[in-house]
């Protein structure tokens, strides 16, 4: 047996780069069984059954790791790996094709062969001392190793070959199974196929005439040239949860090139003079929906709700409903932190419905869209409705109610109509007051053709300098400082998809709890739910873009700033997801700020975006770029600062924004037993805190230096962030939500500080 310390560098790459003659070469195996839990003894002997380990491809590690060529991730401790190759003749001159990071053990045919300490950056040639080379045999040999992995980076590939005559190595077939974490909510423990998202998911447009048809699919993926219904299906999907997903029973990452197919069946029974709609909430990335076989609908864009009319199509009983999706992921497309490769603060791809598919019958003429705007000083709510359908009835009706009791009443052009509450009360986080809403489409006799249920908080958002000058952020015409917790939205068990209504819903409460009235959702859009959540516990919401596509130069404040070259049709689709997600989203009392983009992903036209972004909303504040390349355009300028919060002030180039600083903190804390991977490569900022006294006492530091920059002029701070993420330990709660590092209590005591 060999024991080898790092080699040369420099001899290694020398050994590897000359050794491009190709001869006649027993192919190279890139297909292993792996564990990355202690295997029995004898592991390592020929005999040994590893059919219970998971098959991957080779190599294993993370992607940062020098000279890597990732195949199947590995975050762990250890791993255990062992693969059969065929020699047609034992080598002349038999050595290992090996990188390592770190200690190794090699064995073939059940003899340990080879020990290497420390770690490499590429892959090296050792050449197999005497004894070694009588473990091999012409024929089937088993390759069985293993390694561990200290800190840094980590990665283990092996290969038996011939010194003279070095392989090329091939491309590393991409693991299409995702990361198979331990981690589970409380409520992902109960979620079943009967109780999977049954709530309405539209809550300020209602009917009572809908029909979930969350529960088991069938699915399929073929390649994407296939466009006919497969005639097999794989097995079975749970919506809305996508085929990553713990929960959806699959996990599988969708590949470029595949198409995943979704089937099942629905009863129904189509009256005459309605139609019927099918509404997704959320398909990633690009679908198409057939019914009985007629394609009825296609939508591109993966977070925003869409519709289509089936009426044509659906027949009285039984009816067959397909969905079609592709979803490449990376690119131009619109994907906030999903990527191919999870790895650091960037997280596992997200492919096919995620959020609730639901029927709903309506009249042949309907209300389609409404938009609600209100006015804190005049008392007033304002609908402005689109309707859908045939037919010709003009006239909308709007009844406004304080609990049971009518307070106001009117009707005009379906167009607009607007109702004065007299005596007002107003919409803020400490009273978050809401009047429900009865809005209906009336026949030129009076008769209702339609009618939907809505609410409506009364409240105002703007701006205006302090007694100092400084621009505050206003919020019924009084100052109010923001803060709140950068929240991803992301689930171990499903994700993007919350396991729960109540699930999201604790995570709202607990924010609450801990003293934010803010909550800034980053890079995601949630379920119409949360936002209706947010209405009624009262906290507000900086809803963040979908970022995806080239990025520039990261200037941050510098005052020549940089933007991306998009193509026009990238730009085109960016611009109809921004515009949509406001289209779904702006009749919600707690969205206060629309922020385009973030430190730079995907930052182009920035003055352009930010000219129709006032245009489109000018009832809230745009905060161009968070923590991005800053163009003096709209309302904020933004800094991120970590792990402590600070500002660099101007008041030449800052005086006419409002100054906030978007992100601080990211103060990490590993929870043992609840975190993703048992991995070192774990993501905070500054040095971990050794306990949680010490987690405690930097919150605190942060805290007191965000009320200095409040006394100095800053309006707002974000604090990184409510949950850990996958790799990310920095959150106020772990990942699965199952231990509260800060409590909510001590939380609010820190926040304290700041707001009063």
């Amino acid at each position: 047996m060999i024991t080898v310390r790092i080699q040369s560098l420099v001899a290694c790459l020398i050994l590897v780069a000359s050794a491009t003659v190709s001869r006649a070469q027993d192919a190279v195996i890139d297909t292993w069984r792996y564990t990355f839990e202690a295997p029995k003894d004898g592991w390592q002997a020929v005999g040994f059954d590893d059919s219970a380990w998971t098959k991957g491809a080779g190599g294993f590690g993370t992607q940062n790791t020098p000279g890597a060529r990732i195949g199947t991730e590995w975050k762990s401790h250890h791993i255990w790996i062992r693969k059969t190759f065929e020699l047609k003749v034992v080598p002349a001159k038999p050595a290992l094709l090996i990188h390592h990071d770190d200690e190794a053990e090699v064995f073939i045919n059940g003899k340990q062969v080879a020990a290497f300490q420390r770690w490499t950056s590429v892959y090296e040639v050792v050449t197999l001392e005497a004894a070694a080379v009588s473990a091999l045999k012409a024929g089937a040999n088993v390759l069985a190793v293993h390694c561990h992995q200290d800190a840094g980076g980590q990665f283990i590939d092996v290969h038996v070959i011939d010194a003279d005559n070095v392989p090329k190595l091939p491309r590393p077939k991409r693991n299409l199974e995702t990361f198979k974490s331990p981690l589970i909510t409380t409520w992902g423990e109960e979620v079943t196929a009967e109780n999977a998202w049954t709530e309405y998911p539209r809550p300020q447009m209602t009917r009572q005439n809908w029909t979930n048809l969350n529960g088991h699919w069938d699915y399929a993926i073929t390649s994407s040239e296939v466009q006919q219904t497969p005639d097999q299906w794989t097995g079975k999907i749970l919506v809305p949860f996508c085929l990553e997903s713990k929960l959806g029973g699959v996990q599988r990452m969708l590949d470029i090139g595949e198409s995943l197919w979704y089937h099942r069946t629905f009863n129904a029974s189509p009256k005459a003079d309605h139609r019927t709609l099918l509404n997704f909430e959320a398909v990633d990335y690009r679908c198409a929906v057939f019914v009985n076989g007629q394609k009825v609908g296609e939508h591109q864009g993966g977070n925003n709700p869409f519709s289509v009319d089936a009426t044509t199509v659906v027949m009285h009983g039984c009816n067959e409903l397909v969905v079609r999706v592709e979803d490449e992921t990376e690119g131009f497309q619109l994907r906030g932190k999903q990527v191919l490769n999870p790895n650091g603060i960037w997280y596992t791809q997200v492919s096919g419905i995620w959020q609730t598919v639901w029927l709903e019958e309506v009249a042949s003429q309907f209300i389609e869209d409404l938009d609600l705007a209100t006015d804190a000083a005049k008392g007033t709510i304002t609908v402005r409705s689109s309707l859908g359908g045939n037919g010709s009835a003009k006239t909308l009706r709007m009844i406004v109610k304080d609990g049971d009791c009518t307070v106001g009443e009117s009707k005009g052009d379906a167009a607009e109509v607007s109702v004065t509450v007299p005596d007002a009360k107003l919409w803020s986080p400490a009273s978050p007051h809401l009047y429900n809403l009865v809005i209906s489409l009336l026949s030129a006799d009076g008769k209702v053709v339609d009618e939907v249920r809505s609410y409506a908080g009364i409240r105002t958002v703007g701006k205006a300098r302090d007694a100092a000058g400084h621009l505050r952020m206003m919020l019924n015409g009084k100052p109010l400082f923001h803060l709140g917790p950068l929240d991803q939205g992301w689930w171990p068990d499903g994700l993007l998809t919350p396991p729960s209504d109540e699930a999201m819903l604790f995570d709202i409460k607990f924010l609450k709890s801990a003293g934010f009235n803010m909550i800034r959702k980053h890079i995601k859009i949630e379920p119409r739910r949360y936002y209706t959540h947010c209405d009624q516990i009262g906290i507000m919401v900086w809803q963040d873009q979908v970022s995806g596509g080239n990025n520039p130069a990261w200037t941050r404040l510098d005052p020549n700033p940089h933007d991306a070259e998009w193509p026009p049709a990238a730009h085109e689709q960016f611009m109809l997801e921004f515009d949509r997600m406001i289209d779904s989203l702006d009749s919600h009392p707690s969205i206060v700020l629309w922020t385009p983009f973030n430190e730079a992903w995907g930052q182009h036209l920035t003055t352009s975006v930010g000219e129709w972004a006032i245009k489109r909303d000018p009832s809230r504040i745009i905060n161009i770029a968070s923590g991005g390349n800053f163009w003096p355009v709209a309302d904020v300028v933004d800094h991120h600062e970590y792990p402590h919060p600070a500002f660099p002030f101007d008041d030449s180039r800052y005086k006419d924004f409002i100054q906030v600083v978007g992100e601080f903190g990211g103060h990490g804390f590993p929870t043992k037993g609840h975190l993703w991977a048992d991995t070192d490569a774990i993501w905070g900022y500054g040095n971990l805190p050794q306990n949680l006294d010490e987690l405690k006492h930097r919150y605190q530091i942060s805290c007191e230096k965000l009320a200095d920059l409040k006394s100095k002029g800053i309006a707002a701070g974000v604090y990184t962030q409510t949950t850990d993420v996958e790799t990310e330990i920095n959150g106020l709660m772990t990942y699965d939500r199952r231990v509260i590092k800060l409590p909510a209590e001590e939380l609010r005591k820190f926040h304290a500080l700041v707001l009063d």
